[in-house]
């Protein structure tokens, strides 16, 4: 029985590599079954094959522990090897017995015995169906329902040590799943070790060796063939893919012979090790492991600074003609760590110095380049800003590929001494491997180029002057460029601002819909001449919204900037704000639970790309209903960024001195000025009662009590009533399960404590039925109500302040 997931996967290529785990099996097995279903179970005499018999599933015991756990292994070769483990976090002890089985609704479980009530792992799934449990050839454990094959869960989803061919390496954008290895702490103990290895996608996507939270290799940027950074000893056994979209980002690798019986493995000790059976001598060969040898651990030469195994001066300046050790005394005992400067610096600004290929050359901060596809006819380049970190020389043809390096405009005119000018522009290049450290990596020929031909395209002759974009100081130039709309073609869009065309109004301005000439909708946000939101925000929602791209985020179009005019253009969503229905009576009944459910997921997808998927990292600071619109199939769109700010790699809760958003929205550390991404999940919390509810939690008050919309919510859920917080226009369409899941997530975003809210990841994966659901704290703000409507526990407003709050009502449509 092929899956549709199996058919895929095996399309799929990728690296591969073994551990070789002894094992000591301390049971016999002696029944072979084919499935797991409702009535049948798996015990400690019982092994779970798959259909050709390459793969079993049963329990073991590691090395000479007493410990049982459940796990995956190869079925057919005499060495017992293990390449994923259930239960790695809790193992069954010696003393007692093992079974696994599904009990209702569909949740495949793993039982201390026979006793249902104590469960050690589960696959945490539901089903109003039958389900059935099966192990496919590609060694992937699959729940799924029986009539419609609905898979509901999957092993491949949650990778312990070991990669298989098909499996991925990577994060999924719209659930934030992500797929990692992560080494045992022992050969005697299959429980998560400090040694992981996974896709960092904060630029662009690269494959990381972690110790804790250190980097201790790099694979380098992928160059659709390999990763430059990789040996090129194992292409003739496997192929390799890296998959690259708006949905996900992953490794994945699969094998040119599908004979041979090949693993990639993270060990113990932080080794990832590449292995294949052999079977004339019946045992593992390693192939291939990494870190290989000094060179391949991350930035031994610092910045400018290359590392070699060929010489025994295993670090030296990137090219000695034009960089210095900046600590030459230091660098003659091998005391690297002050990297390499340049001879001659750069003089960007006065346009002197550059790249002899000018692909990056109106960038000052652009400091490389190199090509993103390597194959023949293949486009793209990588840029590299700040200093050039972690690169490696190597022998031609074993691997890496060439980078372009900007240098000063003399040592431009050295080389152009050298070379006819004919053959110069070919010729500044250092061949070095490339796990070169991306500080704002971009995708210039598949993603942000493209990214800003079609805005030129967008707009018309008068609409905008070639080459014409928004620039508000030098620093911000390669971040505040958009398409600059003439003042003359908006007002001719909006009927001249007609109130016929009005659809909201705020602290900011008014908001505009309107139509281009060329038929495309949009909306105007229009500054207000006495707003008390100024030039600021309209600066700070340019800078942010203009560089992040997600279906969940709404999309800014451009901005026109004229005299004291200051406009910015959107995609126009019909079906405005999600306020204007949730807390409408009448329009309210629009909205059955499928949709509101798909709205709170949608809401969440594009706040987990703010705080940890985009480039800059951004705490919204002011997430409301009335910042979430609606286009016309109902999809979640955040809005509003002039009060967002980003966050700095390793910045988690910095201060401001400006307190802004909305009450009833504002979580209580918000109300002194510090905001973390915790904020935003509070923010959210809010936001998840209000959906299910159709209440608002500012001005809320149940007759019956004090409590607000929060405290009600707190109230009913832990009496047991938590259905009673549903909105009433809802009927019977609601989902029961679902429901007070999505009680819990909100009251567990809401948590007076932030560190005891979960984060965007978390949030999603226990919304999708996948996360455990811990059991919420006493919620922040849900005893008073004061005179404004504002909530209040154990946490107070200031009571004066020259900063000025902020309270918004006004979206961009």
């Amino acid at each position: 029985m092929i899956s549709i997931t199996e058919s895929f996967l095996m399309k799929k290529a990728t690296l591969i590599v073994v551990l070789f785990v002894s094992l000591h099996i301390q049971k016999t097995y002696t029944a072979e079954i084919a499935m797991i279903s409702d009535s049948s179970f798996l015990t400690e005499a019982d092994t779970l094959v798959s259909p050709a018999g390459i793969f079993k599933l049963g329990f073991f015991r590691p090395g000479s522990s007493e410990n049982k756990y459940v796990g995956i292994s190869y079925n057919k070769i005499s060495v017992e090897t293990v390449v994923w483990v259930a239960n790695r976090d809790f193992p069954v002890n010696g003393s007692s017995s093992g079974t696994l089985r599904i009990i209702s609704p569909g949740n495949l479980v793993l039982m201390n015995g026979n006793d249902t009530n104590d469960v050690i792992w589960s696959t945490n799934t539901t089903s109003s169906a039958n389900v059935t449990v099966h192990l496919e050839d590609n060694g992937n454990l699959v729940v799924r329902e029986t009539i419609e094959e609905k898979i509901l869960w999957q092993s491949f989803d949650y990778p312990t040590d070991t990669l298989l061919p098909g499996m991925k390496v990577g994060r999924n954008f719209l659930t934030g799943k992500e797929w990692t290895l992560s080494s045992w702490k022992s050969n005697q103990d299959p429980a998560p070790g400090e040694f992981t290895w996974s896709a960092d996608t904060s630029g662009y996507p690269q494959i990381i060796l972690k110790q804790g939270t250190t980097v201790i290799f790099r694979g380098g940027p992928w160059n659709d063939v390999w990763f430059s950074g990789d040996s090129a000893s194992t292409r003739n056994i496997i192929t390799g893919d890296m998959i690259i979209n708006e949905s996900e980002a992953y490794y994945s690798y699969s094998l040119l012979n599908t004979s041979v019986i090949s693993r990639l493995v993270l060990n113990s000790s932080g080794q990832l090790e590449r292995w294949v059976w052999v079977n004339d001598v019946n045992k593992w060969q390693m192939f291939f492991q990494l870190q290989r040898d000094f060179c391949d651990g991350y930035n031994i030469c610092y910045g400018y600074g290359t590392c070699s195994v060929l010489t025994s001066q295993r670090c030296s300046c990137l090219d000695a003609i034009r960089f210095v050790p900046r600590n030459e005394n230091g660098w003659e005992i091998t005391d690297w760590s002050g990297g390499c400067v340049r001879r001659t610096p750069l003089d960007c600004k006065n346009g002197t110095d550059g790249f002899i290929r000018e692909k990056c050359f109106d960038n000052c901060t652009c400091m490389a380049y190199a090509n993103i596809d390597i194959r023949e006819g293949g486009s793209g380049c990588l840029l590299w800003f700040g200093e050039l970190l972690d690169m490696r020389e190597i022998p031609d043809g074993n691997g890496g590929q060439d980078i372009f390096v900007r240098m000063a405009s003399s040592e431009i005119e050295i080389v152009t001494t050298a070379q006819p000018v004919s053959e110069n522009k070919e010729r500044a290049n250092l061949k070095v491997i490339l796990p070169v450290v991306l500080l704002g990596v971009l995708l210039i020929g598949l993603g942000s180029t493209w990214f800003l031909f079609a805005c030129r395209k967008r707009g018309d002759p008068q609409s905008m002057r070639q080459g014409e974009f928004l620039h508000v100081g030098e620093s911000q130039r390669d971040s505040m460029e958009l398409p600059l709309f003439s003042f003359s073609t908006i007002a001719k869009a909006t009927a001249s601002f007609s109130l016929d065309n009005k659809i909201g109004e705020g602290g900011f301005g008014s908001v505009y819909k309107g139509m281009l000439e060329e038929g495309l909708q949009i909306a105007v946000k229009r500054l207000s001449k006495t707003s008390n939101q100024g030039l600021v925000e309209f600066k700070n929602e340019v800078i942010y919204i203009s560089k992040l791209q997600h279906r969940n985020l709404v999309k800014l179009l451009g901005c026109s900037i004229q005299g004291d005019e200051n406009l910015l253009i959107y995609e126009y969503m019909p079906n405005r704000s999600l306020d204007s229905y949730i807390f409408d009576k009448t329009r309210s009944m629009l909205l059955d639970w499928t949709k509101r459910m798909n709205i709170i997921k949608g809401i969440a997808r594009g706040l987990l790309y703010l705080h940890q998927d985009s480039r800059l990292r951004i705490i919204h600071r002011d997430l409301k209903a009335s910042n979430v619109l609606l286009d016309l199939d109902m999809n979640p769109k955040i809005s509003d960024f002039g009060m967002a700010r980003s966050i700095g790699g390793g910045e988690t809760q910095p201060n401001t001195e400006r307190v802004v958003g909305t009450y009833g929205y504002m979580s209580p550390e918000a109300l002194k000025g510090v905001f973390s991404i915790k904020s935003d999940v509070f923010s959210f919390g809010v936001l998840v009662l209000e959906i299910v509810s159709g209440e608002r939690n500012r001005g809320f008050m149940h007759p019956d009590h004090d409590n607000n919309l929060i405290g009600h919510a707190w109230r009913t859920h832990n009496e047991g009533r938590s259905m009673e917080l549903i909105d009433t226009t809802l009927g019977q369409s609601s989902n029961s399960s679902e429901v007070i899941r999505s009680i819990i997530v909100g009251l567990l975003c809401v948590q007076q404590n932030p560190e005891d809210r979960p984060n965007m990841s978390s949030v999603i994966l226990m919304l999708g039925n996948e996360g455990a659901l811990l059991r919420p704290k006493q919620p922040a703000f849900f005893l008073k109500t004061n005179t404004l409507g504002a909530d209040f526990s154990s946490s107070t407003c200031p009571t004066s302040s020259t900063n000025g709050l902020t309270v918004t009502d006004v979206v961009a449509r």
